[in-house]
């Protein structure tokens, strides 16, 4: 489904995973992946992300995020078979992918885009989540009125293109009601500096 915003490229799609294997898939990340807490620089203080997260892919694709610089570890055996059917899907090439575990509510993501100069001037992004359905918001930049929301379920797939990161914010906001647990992760090619 396109979501129809001026400016960028945003397609979803429903239970691109089937949902047996968005179980097995969680399960095994959450069960191999050195999962750790990074600290991200916030109105110039240095504090810890209210999520887990981890940075894999090859070797040479190092990336600078929150004024820190993270080494990827090296891609886990389920992922790098993933990263092959999105590429034959996307018709796009991908050399990472940031994991984001957010264990509950507590746990979510403020608004943002992902601009660093790594990824170049449109990049393309394409975002899979298992576990909890949780709320994803995308608004302009230059207008915080117009936006938009997706409810991202087990093994949705979400990809953005074209115009998205200069024209769009996104966040995955926390919530006090009682939610699951979700992974999250986005594939993207960094260029190699």
């Amino acid at each position: 489904m396109d979501l129809h915003l001026n400016d960028a490229t945003v397609h979803w799609h429903r239970r691109w995973l089937e949902h047996a294997a968005a179980d097995a898939l969680q399960r095994d990340l959450r069960a191999v992946v050195p999962w750790e807490v990074h600290r991200i620089r916030i109105f110039g203080r240095q504090v810890d992300s209210p999520r887990l997260s981890c940075w894999m892919g090859d070797a040479d694709a190092r990336y600078r995020y929150s004024g820190t610089d993270f080494v990827p570890a090296p891609w886990h055996p389920a992922l790098l078979r993933l990263r092959d059917c999105l590429e034959a899907f996307c018709r796009a090439r991908f050399n990472s992918v940031l994991l984001n575990r957010y264990r509950d509510g507590e746990d979510g993501m403020g608004w943002h885009r992902d601009s660093e100069p790594e990824l170049g001037p449109a990049p393309l992004i394409a975002s899979l989540s298992v576990g909890a359905e949780r709320r994803f918001l995308l608004r302009r930049r230059d207008d915080h009125a117009r936006k938009a929301e997706v409810l991202l379920g087990h093994g949705d797939l979400l990809v953005m293109g074209g115009g998205t990161q200069s024209h769009y914010q996104h966040a995955l906001p926390k919530t006090h009601r009682p939610v699951g647990e979700r992974i999250n992760l986005t594939f993207r090619w960094i260029h190699p500096g």
